[in-house]
């Protein structure tokens, strides 16, 4: 049974991890070097997560994992749900700032060894979203027409691209992008996803 302090000591190492992959590339970031960074030593990586590669994968799990859950709740049970989803992407992300450039350095760059296992959990979320369109399709909520790949993709766009580049948009808008403007995006973009999902002729 994990207690507090099993808890404490493997979040500090998802977030050492976090730290030091993004500083460098995944070959170089050595287990030692993590487990410095996180004040603990190597000998837990191994107790918690097996390898490097364990840590790694759980690391991308920790975050992406709870965006997968939502699609098998209730909250898409409508097209009201997408103001809310776009919430939790926000905080999720916000709360994981350099996310964002990891899944780009690995998906794009092919640093380390996480692009087969973000491609699995992406699918995982692809799959899982395309039940939830065709959910909201038979109670006639949203379009016949529209393209399950398709939302996936511009709700990807909605929500990745605003946090992969938030320090250029807080320059250009010489604002932060802090809860309460994240709060408005979300709001705003759900909307635009609510107007874009209805039946044609209800538009």
């Amino acid at each position: 049974m994990k207690t507090n302090s099993d808890n404490k000591v493997q979040q500090r190492l998802i977030d050492a991890a976090m730290q030091c992959f993004l500083d460098d590339e995944y070959h170089r970031v050595t287990t030692r070097q993590i487990a410095a960074v996180a004040d603990t030593n190597v000998s837990m990586i191994r107790y918690y997560f097996g390898n490097k590669e364990g840590l790694y994968e759980e690391m991308i799990r920790s975050i992406l994992q709870p965006l997968l859950d939502v699609l098998e709740s209730s909250l898409l049970s409508s097209t009201e749900g997408f103001a809310d989803y776009f919430r939790i992407y926000y905080r999720t992300m916000r709360e994981n700032p350099r996310f964002p450039t990891l899944v780009l350095k690995v998906l794009a760059l092919n640093h380390g060894p996480g692009k087969r296992f973000i491609h699995q959990l992406l699918e995982r979320g692809r799959q899982r979203g395309k039940d939830k369109i065709e959910q909201l399709k038979k109670a006639g909520l949203i379009g016949a027409e529209v393209d399950a790949d398709a939302v996936r993709i511009a709700f990807v766009s909605l929500a990745m691209m605003p946090m992969l580049i938030k320090p250029v948009f807080e320059v250009q808008m010489d604002r932060e992008m802090d809860d309460e403007f994240l709060e408005q995006l979300a709001l705003l973009n759900g909307r635009l996803f609510t107007a874009g999902l209805l039946p044609i002729k209800e538009r």
